[in-house]
């Protein structure tokens, strides 16, 4: 869309296009031949799908133009992206020691993502220039002072965490980002051509968000919630008590903690989301499968903010994780925004 409009720079190359070519069956033709490359076994499924996509499209040289630079864009994007360590054979590792991460009661489950990790990043140059500090050494403070609040406010039977926090963390536990995108769109009035660029920022940004907090987690390999409250007795710090029965509001994933995944890809959306907005400012409201309510806004910030403490709510990550993944998230947003995407000088 962006090569008939003309008015960013394009990711990569921009196919020859007129202007006057239908943008609809560019955008349809693009998506559908991605998808169908990645996902082959879905053809049968969307190929009557991406026809009545065409079919709404008037005949002539505009459908026809819009379908060839699909086609080519379609190309490019998957061309680039050839050997780029998409379902590696990366295994997890698990550990014994105090602090190093095991899986988790009560499924135990292991999550299939370490391979995410080593996957080539679509903006940055590596995911290890992301590196951060870590989390915080198990004989610390604030070690203990942050296992104490997630021990507290996280339990699944906590007697202090409020109504709206329990919302809260299950609100954002399924979090609406797809949702708030499309409500923004509708609701600023964006054209096709500034939506296409809308998701393909944030989308591009999430996706780098995603390499870097699985790079890390496998770098850290570092222990969840649950594990270090049952096993607080292992871990030498004197300020730190077993409950070898706790148990978090929601489920731990199978992977390690640090740094928070969700965190980290709500920070690239909204730091992708003021840059495209151009404010930090903005109403919104979605509705979230996960609890089952509508939260609304008044800034991106005012998201973040919440999306950080709803985890520690929910018992399965704790503030630094949380806040670290944030900090890296927008970090990328930040880049993206200095580097891709900028308009074209008239």
């Amino acid at each position: 869309m962006n090569a008939i409009t003309r008015t960013n720079q394009p990711y990569l190359a921009a196919p020859p296009a007129k202007r006057w070519y239908s943008q609809d069956a560019a955008a349809a033709t693009a998506a559908y031949r991605v998808v169908i490359a990645l996902l082959s076994d879905r053809k049968a499924a969307l190929e009557p799908l991406y026809e009545q996509s065409l079919a709404d499209v008037p005949d002539g040289a505009a459908k026809t133009g819009g379908i060839e630079v699909g086609t080519s864009a379609a190309a490019t994007m998957l061309a680039a992206r050839e050997n780029d360590g998409r379902d590696g054979s990366r295994e997890p590792v698990f550990g014994t020691e105090p602090g190093v991460w095991r899986p988790t009661p009560p499924p135990f489950a292991v999550t299939d993502s370490a391979w995410i990790g080593d996957v080539k990043p679509f903006l940055i140059p590596s995911a290890e220039r992301f590196r951060s500090r870590g989390p915080n050494r198990l004989e610390s403070g604030i070690y203990a002072k942050e296992l104490s609040e997630v021990k507290e406010l996280g339990a699944a039977d906590s007697a202090t965490r409020t109504p709206d926090q329990t919302d809260t963390a299950l609100y954002w536990d399924q979090a609406p980002w797809g949702e708030i995108l499309v409500s923004l769109a509708e609701s600023e009035n964006l054209n096709a051509n500034d939506t296409a660029r809308l998701l393909a920022m944030v989308s591009l940004a999430g996706a780098d968000a995603e390499t870097v907090v699985i790079n890390e987690k496998n770098y850290g390999n570092t222990r969840r919630p649950i594990t270090a409250i049952r096993n607080a007795d292992t871990d030498g710090n004197p300020a730190t008590t077993p409950d070898p029965d706790w148990t978090p509001l929601i489920d731990t994933p199978g992977v390690p903690e640090y740094p928070a995944g969700h965190t980290t890809g709500s920070g690239a959306i909204v730091g992708a989301l003021q840059s495209f907005f151009g404010t930090v400012q903005m109403e919104f409201s979605a509705f979230s499968r996960g609890s089952g309510t509508t939260r609304s806004f008044t800034s991106f910030s005012q998201a973040l903010q919440e999306t950080i403490r709803s985890r520690v709510w929910g018992g399965i990550y704790s503030r630094t994780a949380d806040d670290f993944g944030a900090r890296i998230g927008k970090r990328i947003a930040n880049g993206e925004s200095s580097r891709y995407f900028r308009p074209i000088a008239r």
